[in-house]
């Protein structure tokens, strides 16, 4: 079992110590985990601060692999929060620091964050959700400094409603880009947490990235507690063979690395 999408007290919305989000996974039989701490330049919630002490980070994760090295395989990652204007400064950020991993989200989107529910103001769901594909297309194909989109479809964890079109038009162009780049996308377990039911992305995208050739894919419980290390990672598995994948992969040095499923 391999979970590579997790935070610890390094990120701004998690107070779990670091140990104790390795130990969960060591309990729960989780071979290799990936710390993918945030920074969210620019988010627009002034309360709180999405950066991470990277020299303390870098010094932490060393500690932990030496601690832990004969029980489970730690590695360095980050989640950066795409916005369209921020692609220079994380081009920046990745020339300067070094990651086994790289997680690329959007969680604001017209410089609006989507926790708040503030992007569905005043218009209708399918010109918010159109507002945040869009987005993100226009971050995919500018930026190209990160080893898998995170939880491709978010913006549904904070509104849904049946029939609202999945803009897989947009989708499809990102794949274009992504996979000749040898880039990849993520299974995120978390929607289990929101009560969507399900995981994230939604099976008819995961099948639109297998049907273009998409071999690189990851699976990660987004836990910001250790309760949730490993949550529904077998299940990610699962839909990954029914659909029809061979591989899951992990990176290390930002290199994906593929185990037969």
């Amino acid at each position: 079992m391999f979970d590579n999408h997790m935070h610890s007290n390094f990120s701004a919305d998690c107070e779990a110590p670091i140990e104790n989000m390795i130990e969960a996974g060591i309990e729960k039989g989780v071979k290799e985990l990936s710390f993918t701490e945030h920074i969210d330049y620019d988010y627009p919630d002034p309360s709180i601060v999405f950066d991470v002490d990277l020299q303390q980070y870098d010094q932490k994760i060393k500690e932990m692999q030496a601690a832990y090295k004969n029980k489970i395989n730690i590695r360095k990652g980050i989640e950066l929060g795409l916005q369209p204007h921020l692609t220079e400064r994380y081009n920046q950020l990745l020339n300067e620091e070094s990651f086994d991993f790289i997680i690329a989200s959007m969680h604001t989107t017209d410089k609006k964050d989507l926790h708040s529910g503030n992007l569905f103001k005043g218009q209708s769901l399918n010109e918010a959700y159109e507002k945040y594909y869009t987005e993100l297309y226009e971050c995919v194909r500018d930026f190209d400094q990160f080893s898998i989109l995170g939880h491709l479809d978010l913006v549904t964890r904070y509104k849904y409603e049946p029939g609202v079109y999945h803009f897989l038009d947009v989708i499809e162009e990102m794949f274009k880009i992504i996979i000749p780049r040898g880039q990849g996308i993520e299974i995120n377990t978390s929607g289990y947490k929101y009560n969507m039911n399900r995981l994230l992305p939604s099976r008819n995208i995961l099948q639109l990235y297998y049907d273009m050739g998409g071999e690189i894919i990851t699976v990660g419980s987004d836990a910001h507690k250790p309760e949730r290390v490993g949550d529904r990672i077998d299940e990610g598995y699962h839909l990954l063979k029914d659909i029809g994948f061979k591989y899951v992969s992990t990176f290390q040095n930002r290199e994906p690395q593929f185990h037969k499923l």
